[in-house]
């Protein structure tokens, strides 16, 4: 036969579209042609191909061969697609069964030798293979990762010679049982390691009920960050879902270990982080921090320190739940439910109000710091706590709730949420706020009028409803009282910006 067909899989941010490797051998002096608008190293797989077949004692057909990856408007890069390549001039050659391709979808790269080496955004491509019914072929490195995709049957190759033996009758392989190495976990520090701050804690159990945006403010030292990094061990549990869309992020991304994927993500990037590193892009988009912090916690340490302009490109995402990084010639769209977590100094020198009276930070100094955070972007944090410094005991012993309590009520909370209305009290739309968080006639117009008085925005106060929802729902109550109101209203702070 000298035409056959063996099917693959692009990587377009986290999506895996089908890609179509057809091979043509035709009469004529002996070419080489790969079309289908190749990046650089597809092209240069025709020569890791030919070197593999040859050094696998195969016969490298000396006739004009001409590769298709269709379909032709889709970019094609890497090395995911050499196995394919050398299956298709096998198959093509009648050196193997074409009919037995008909049903597989191949992903590696070829060594010069004819071993198989792994490639990134596996996971994608095993979903997409488990959705149309194919079998899927990958490097054995990659079979843990294929093997997430549960129901999907996995071929784990070392050798291009193993696969053609298998195809050929001469031996079977098996498909690959999963070894559970995902699912090792490494525990998150315990909330009682951090000393006094009992507000904060509330604040922090609030934020993780709800799946609240959060602000720490305060002097240096006071253990802001060691709050921010105890909220993904109050979260619940990743849904399946939710645990293949992080994984199948981590895949593309490949900055995870194995290991880790089952957790909820929690991203630290440092304030010098630009805009592209944060949401996302380059000339092939890749995904930034606020995807790699997708169902987990983005923690902003030193807030008014990034840049403003990369602190805007936040908004969107806050709202949406999603980045589009946008291109001359396409679209990539990466998920961003991330629930952010920042913190800052009340002024540049760190000690406004602290007792010791230490501040020397002139009024001018004091504007130009908070005014590095625009009145939007702190119009969608529903939590801005102060933070105060405690007394100094050293070696003191675990004090109030531990992780696990503060998680037992977390996930009674969640769980009452998801009940009534589907989602976390943070996503709810103007509907689900209507349905869902009514009020009183008197404490309607109590909160207007303190809203009024405070200069609050309508998404202030929309978000000030989502946040006494979850108060209630923490009391496991049905209705939005007055006590949840205002402690709701005191989260929000003094409207800066």
């Amino acid at each position: 036969m000298s035409l056959a067909i063996v099917h693959s899989r692009a990587q377009v941010g986290v999506q895996a579209p089908a890609v179509i490797v057809e091979a043509h051998l035709a009469n004529g002096l002996p070419t080489f042609t790969l079309v289908g608008l190749p990046e650089a190293a597809v092209k240069e797989s025709k020569d890791r191909v030919r070197s593999a077949i040859l050094n696998c004692a195969f016969e490298f057909p000396q006739r004009r061969i001409t590769l298709n990856l269709a379909p032709a408007d889709l970019p094609k890069d890497g090395g995911r697609f050499d196995l394919a390549i050398a299956l298709g001039i096998l198959a093509a050659s009648g050196q193997v069964p074409a009919a037995a391709l008909a049903q597989m979808e191949c992903l590696g790269e070829l060594a010069l030798s004819g071993e198989l080496r792994p490639v990134q955004g596996v996971l994608p491509a095993a979903l997409a293979a488990r959705a149309a019914g194919r079998t899927l072929v990958v490097p054995r490195s990659n079979a843990e990762e294929a093997s997430l995709a549960s129901g999907l049957s996995v071929l784990a190759v070392d050798h291009l010679l193993e696969l053609t033996a298998h195809f050929n009758g001469v031996t079977t392989l098996a498909p690959y049982q999963a070894q559970g190495l995902l699912r090792q976990c490494a525990p998150y520090p315990d909330l009682s390691e951090v000393q006094g701050q009992a507000a904060a804690k509330r604040a922090l159990l609030v934020a993780a009920a709800g799946s609240h945006n959060l602000l720490f403010t305060g002097p240096p030292g006071t253990g802001k960050t060691l709050l921010a990094s105890r909220l993904p061990g109050l979260l619940p549990p990743l849904e399946e879902q939710e645990a293949l869309e992080v994984a199948a992020i981590q895949s593309v991304a490949s900055h995870t270990p194995m290991s880790a994927w089952p957790q909820r993500p929690f991203r630290h990037p440092h304030h010098t982080a630009s805009g592209p590193a944060l949401v996302g892009g380059g000339s092939r988009p890749q995904p930034g921090e606020i995807t790699l912090a997708h169902h987990g916690v983005l923690f902003l340490d030193e807030l008014p320190e990034f840049d403003r302009r990369v602190l805007e490109v936040l908004r969107e995402p806050l709202e949406s739940g999603q980045i589009v990084i946008a291109r001359a010639k396409d679209k990539v769209h990466f998920p961003a439910r991330f629930q952010l977590v920042a913190a800052m100094n009340p002024c540049p020198c760190g000690y406004l109000g602290d007792p010791s009276g230490r501040c020397r930070c002139s009024t001018e100094q004091l504007q130009r710091y908070r005014g590095k955070l625009s009145g939007p972007l702190l119009d969608r944090i529903d939590l801005q706590v102060t933070v105060a410094r405690e007394t100094t005991v050293l070696h003191a012993p675990p004090s109030g709730a531990d992780s696990a309590s503060a998680a037992a009520q977390v996930a009674a909370a969640r769980a009452l949420q998801v009940r009534r209305q589907g989602v976390a009290n943070a996503f709810l739309d103007l509907p689900g706020l209507r349905e869902h968080c009514g009020l009183l006639a008197t404490d309607q117009a109590w909160l207007e009028n303190a809203c009024e008085r405070l200069g609050l925005s309508l998404r202030a106060a929309h978000r000030i409803l989502k946040v006494a929802r979850t108060l209630a729902d923490l009391e496991q109550s049905s209705a939005i009282a007055r006590p949840h109101l205002a402690e709701a209203l005191q989260y929000r702070g003094a409207p800066q910006g």
